[in-house]
């Protein structure tokens, strides 16, 4: 078992499905002769050549509409943002026509494409550059959202995205890129999108997150078990659309209670969808309201002692999860 970074999981990922299927090709800002900004294309364009690793200019718009044309006659496209807050640009391309191309054409078009890049706050980047987008795009059908948080998951949610027949939006954590985890070898990882992965056992609350909050999370679980003897069980949704519904249930069911945990702000998010959920289907075994742990609902300051007051964390996490065990 190979011990590699987030950004190795990443450009394996990338470099097997190129190796696989010669119509997956790989388009963005510097994602060529540079090896992409945060380097997960490293030698790909040696490996590949120019016509499948393409540099584009700084022109979202462009560059992802013709990723939605590429698709749409056959080839594989997985279109690179620099960052997720670029692709405010490009959103037109992502929500007008990829989601809705194979509805609008009656089934004539499928659309097999991944937008991906890194999305949240990293460290002192300001408001334009630390924003969480997976619930607006989540809100949109016809699109699928990944948020892997270890190497092994980003593997393999982003090989399932490749070969998925339907537009994937694909948010990397910007400050997961050197987190180091287990990657089988000798063995194809394939994680299916919309299913969650138990990442803690334990029986007294569970905790449900994604991606960067994951880490926070079981920071949080194992304060809580040694500071107060608390066992919280952790549940990574890994695609917050499709959402694992009935894993969570499952462990709300055996916990009686729950925290919802995630970066972004709290007005309309993925943790009220959740909350929803839980409410509807586990009313019934909840010994306590459910709490949510958001970030805060202000623009990212760009000081840092004011962004960590903004961002969630392992200590938050913890108050939470003692309220709703009334500790």
């Amino acid at each position: 078992m190979a011990v590699i970074t987030y950004r190795e999981a990443l450009n394996e990922a990338l470099r097997e499905e190129m190796a696989r299927d010669e119509s997956v090709f790989l388009i963005g800002e510097e994602v060529a002769e540079y090896d992409g900004a945060y380097k997960v294309s490293k030698n790909l364009l040696e490996a590949f050549g120019e016509w499948r690793v393409r540099d584009a200019p700084i022109a979202e718009l462009g560059f992802a509409g013709l990723g939605v044309g590429a698709a749409m006659v056959g080839l594989r496209p997985i279109v690179e943002f620099m960052t997720w807050n670029f692709a405010l640009l490009a959103i037109d391309q992502v929500i007008n026509s990829a989601a809705k191309l194979y509805q609008m054409s009656g089934g004539q078009y499928n659309v097999p494409i991944v937008f991906r890049g890194p999305g949240g706050a990293a460290l002192m980047l300001a408001a334009q550059h630390s924003q969480s987008p997976e619930s607006w795009l989540a809100y949109v059908p016809g699109l699928k959202i990944c948020s892997p948080a270890t190497p092994y998951d980003a593997k393999g949610l982003l090989k399932s995205a490749v070969r998925d027949n339907d537009p994937v939006v694909f948010i990397e954590g910007e400050l997961l890129y050197n987190v180091k985890g287990e990657v089988p070898e000798d063995e194809e990882i394939l994680v299916p999108i919309g299913s969650a992965d138990v990442k803690r056992q334990g029986d007294d609350v569970t905790i449900v997150t994604y991606g960067k909050m994951v880490h926070e999370a079981l920071r949080a679980a194992e304060t809580l078990a040694t500071e107060d003897e608390v066992e919280a069980e952790v549940v990574d949704l890994r695609s917050v659309r499709p959402i694992d519904v009935p894993t969570v249930l499952a462990s709300v069911r055996k916990t009686n209670r729950a925290v919802i945990v995630e970066e972004g702000w709290p007005v309309a998010n993925i943790g009220a969808q959740i909350v929803d959920d839980i409410q509807r289907e586990a009313f019934d075994a909840l010994d306590a309201p459910v709490a949510r742990v958001t970030g805060l609902d202000v623009p990212m300051p760009y000081a840092r002692n004011l962004e960590k007051l903004v961002l969630p964390s392992a200590g938050n996490i913890c108050t939470a999860a003692r309220d709703v065990c009334y500790i």
